[in-house]
Parts: C-alpha cells; structure tokens; sequence
C-alpha cells in the first residue's frame, strides 16, 4: 500500500504541473496565473476539492494517441468564496493550448450539473485555443452540451464566466449565455472570427485587441460587465460581486452588518440638483449618499453610460439600482441604455434582488440611427422587464420624467411598488418647453411680446402639469419626500416589500438573457 500511495502522489504531482515548468513560465511571462493559481486565488485558502483530475482524452486521430494532456487541460471542482459554497472550472492553456474535446467539455458539464443539483453558483476561467480541431465533431458536441446547461441554468444559479487569455470560435458563446463576463485588460481576448479571416473575407484590418479586447467589449460592444487591469484585481472584484448574489434563485442575497445608520439625513441631497433644469450633476453622488458606507458596485461602467446599473446595500440588504445618468446624453435611454437596462433588471428579478429606479430621463434619444436600429424594439425590453419583474420595486423620480421614458423607468403602472418624487421634479408627456410650444402656440405668436408670454406659459404648463403633486393627486406617486430623508424613507419601502408575493399567469418560457 505504501508503494501505491507514493505513486499515486507523483502522479497527482504530474498532473498538477499541467504543461510543465517551460509552460507555465511561459504563461507567467505574459502576465498570466496557471488554471490552479486562478482557483486557489478565488477560493478560501485550502478549501478547493479536484473532480476529476485523471480524466485523459481519447483521440487517436493526427498523433493525439502520442499527446499527453493532463486533466485533458481543463481544472474542476468546488470550494468555498468567504465560506459559501461554489463550484469552479479553469482552462489550462499550458496543456494543448486549453482547446476542449470531449472529455475536457465532459468534465466542465459534470461540475455545471452539479451547481444546479447544489443550488450555488458556477464560476468558470475560460482561457482556450477553441476547439481540439483533432476531435472534429466530438468537440463541437461538447460546446453544444455546455451551452445547453448555461439556458438550463439561466436564472436558476448564478452563473459567472471569466476570460483570461483567448476565447474565440464558439466558445465565445458560452460566457454569453451566462449572467455576468469579466476580463483583463490586454490579455483577454474575444471574437466569433478572427483578423486573419475577416482580412481575408471583408479586406478590414484589425489588431487582436482592436477586435475583441477587453476595452472593446466593455466600452464598444457590451458583451462584457468588468475590466481590470491584472488578473489578481479581477478576482478580488468576482468575489465582490458574489457577496451581493443569492445561492440560487430560491434564496436572497447574504445580509451584511453596516456601521452605517438606518435614519441617516443627507443634506447634500437637498442641494445636488441644479436650479436650471438643462444643467447636468452626477448621478452617482446621489447614489452614494443613498448607500450603505457610500459604495455602489457598478456594472457595464464604460458601456451604456446614460444609464446606470449595480448594486448596493440598504441597511445591508442588497438592492439593484438603474438609473438614469444626467451626466451622458442627459440621461436619455436609447438602443444600448435599454438592453442594458433590461438584462439586468430580469436578472435581479431571477435572483430574487429588490430593485430601485432613480429618475431624470427627459425621454427616448431622437435621430434617424436610433429609429433605424430598432428603438422601439430595444426599448420595449425595458418595459417588458419591468412589467415582468415580481421582486419589490420602488421608483424615486429625482427631477424629469417625461413620455414613454417614465413609464419605462418602472413607474406605478409598470407596476412599482411605491413610487416617490422629490419637490422639484416633473412628470409629464414631454418637457414644460416644448409642450407650452404646441399648446400655446397661438397665444405666444400673436402676443406684442412673445418671449415673455413663452416664459409664462412654460411656468403655467409646468404649475397645472408637470408637478408630483398633480402625480400624487392622482395616486401615481406615493410620497413627496425631502431629498434629504430620502435614505430612511427607501429602507422602510424595502422593509416593507419583503413579503411582497405576486402572481402571474404560468408561461412556457424560462428566464432567458434578454
């Protein structure tokens, strides 16, 4: 028995060198960690258990029978992030390059398997060739059995895919079927085809980068939600977001004890909005004032920027936020703000996470390339996620909302929970300006002057409409609030909502990304 079990240790002490010492120095010169460093960096210090560690591939075709691979180049297991439960898989690019065949898809559909069986969540490395192009169909098999398991376990568990090296081909496909993408600035990479074929096709010059790097898909295409600048930082902020996500879609999210105070008054709040309506602030700073400690986990930050979406927490609880960004294109909702938007708020209401919606949206963004894109389209995403969404909702309107944007932004008949106004803000079917324009059309051209009775007019239309108190006459806002009790009016609302239970008719659909 001795013998054996010296050889088993050298064998598992093989194993775990995967490609071997040249390798993995070569994947530590280009600012990479091995597939076990990444997982040991994530989880709890010695808490990760290896499933499967002997699978071998199975190829005899093109010298694949001579071609060691150890654990078929793909790491898998569970372990625990800050004491909950999680299973893992990291690609190992030091062994045939990370490609997947049968076997290496084998062992990462058995731990997604598992994570559904568990209930907890799955956080996967992808750092990979693309497919063993040795194993032909088999291989393609394999991406088809995983991306099968991403749409079953879409809005079931939380499901986290990381990109630390190449992702291409069909692979690419697999993050975007799951809830959340990180990558690394300068290293990851990800396209369905890349510059050599589109050259090759099209006649475009592309670099790498330019095509699917990390800058690329946080700013431009908005595949992915993060970018950090080493491989280290990105897992720090994978573990980050777990503590704001539930288990699984039966549960909610960990409570967290705050040093922050449940009544706390915020007087900034009472000055942050600008007198003149057309002057931008940053959203942001509202956000903070309303936060636990001040902290807001951010999401898609370089993408979408006229909207906003995150996390934090009221009196430790976790809370989804969109908002509208004054900042961008004076927080308008087009195309983008709205898919964004959309995938995020069905995947708050998957996992269970109340959301809030701060309001200053002057309306959809106008032009013939968003009319063209399919505006309506996209916008209605919003709409649709909200009128679906059952998890507690509470609308804050902070200073416009007008059109088919307020209604967009979650308003009562979309079905918020509560819905409360700050003094100063404006509800209506379009700004005081270009309503008192089409209303008072005839009195303002034929006046002596013009241009004051316009400004009065503006002022009539804004103290007969555009106020919350014609809103809250009408029931469609609850509460006219100081802006600066805003905070502990929002931790009674979500307080209040916590046994929120609502039905809807049963329909043959599952929670699908949007």
């Amino acid at each position: 028995m001795r013998e054996k079990i010296e050889n088993l240790l050298d064998i598992k002490a093989g194993i775990d060198l995967g490609g071997g010492a040249k390798r993995i120095e070569k994947q530590h010169n280009s600012g990479k960690m091995t597939a076990r460093e990444r997982i040991n960096s994530l989880l709890d210090e010695d808490s990760f258990v290896e499933i499967d560690k002997f699978v071998e591939h199975r190829s005899t075709n093109f010298d694949m029978t001579n071609t060691e691979a150890p654990a078929d180049g793909v790491v898998t297991g569970y372990g625990t992030v800050d004491g909950r439960l999680i299973f893992v898989y990291a690609q190992d690019f030091t062994v045939v390059g990370g490609s997947l065949g049968e076997m290496h898809a084998n062992k990462i559909c058995k731990v997604q398997d598992m994570a559904v069986k568990m209930g907890v969540p799955i956080v996967g490395f992808n750092d990979s060739g693309g497919a063993r192009i040795q194993e032909g169909v088999d291989a393609l098999s394999g991406y088809g059995k995983i991306f099968y398991r991403n749409t079953i376990a879409s809005g079931v568990i939380p499901q986290i895919s990381v990109i630390m090296g190449p992702c291409a081909g069909g692979a690419v496909y697999s993050p975007s079927l799951t809830d959340f993408t990180f990558m690394v600035d300068k290293t990851s990479m990800m396209f369905i085809t890349g510059p050599q074929v589109i050259k090759s096709v099209t006649g475009e010059e592309v670099t790498q980068e330019e095509l699917g790097g990390a800058s690329t898909h946080n700013k431009v295409s908005g595949v992915a939600h993060f970018i950090d600048k080493t491989e280290l930082e990105c897992i720090e902020r994978i573990k980050e977001l777990l503590s704001f996500l539930p288990s699984n879609n039966l549960e909610v999210s960990p409570i967290y004890d705050t040093n922050d105070y449940i009544n706390r008054v915020e007087d900034k709040l009472n000055e942050i909005v600008p007198d003149n309506p057309n002057k931008p602030y940053d959203m942001k700073e509202v956000i903070g004032l309303l936060a636990d400690e001040g902290k807001f986990f951010e999401l898609q930050s370089l993408y979408a920027q006229n909207i906003l979406t995150g996390y934090i927490r009221l009196n430790g609880k976790t809370i989804g936020v969109v908002a509208n960004q004054p900042r961008v294109l004076a927080g308008c909702l087009d195309i983008n703000a709205s898919d964004k938007a959309g995938r995020f708020i069905r995947t708050c209401d998957a996992f269970n996470i109340p959301l809030l919606s701060l309001v200053d949206v002057p309306g959809f963004l106008p032009g013939t390339d968003q009319e063209y894109g399919g505006i309506i389209r996209h916008g209605a995403k919003m709409l649709y996620a909200f009128s679906e969404a059952t998890v507690p909702k509470v609308t804050l309107i902070i200073r416009k909302a007008y059109g088919g944007a307020y209604l967009a932004m979650c308003s009562k008949d979309l079905g918020a929970d509560q819905v409360f106004a700050w003094p100063n803000s404006e509800i209506a079917v379009m700004g005081p300006e270009g309503a008192a324009n089409i209303i008072f059309k005839n009195d303002i051209n034929t006046s002596n002057d013009p241009i004051q009775i316009r400004k009065e007019k503006i002022e009539e239309y804004r103290d007969t409409v555009a106020n919350p108190y014609i809103a809250a006459q009408r029931g469609f806002v609850d509460d006219i609030l100081v802006p600066s009790t805003t905070r502990p009016r929002l931790i009674s609302a979500f307080d209040m909502l916590e046994s929120k239970r609502e039905n809807r008719p049963k329909k043959k659909h599952g929670n699908l990304p949007v």
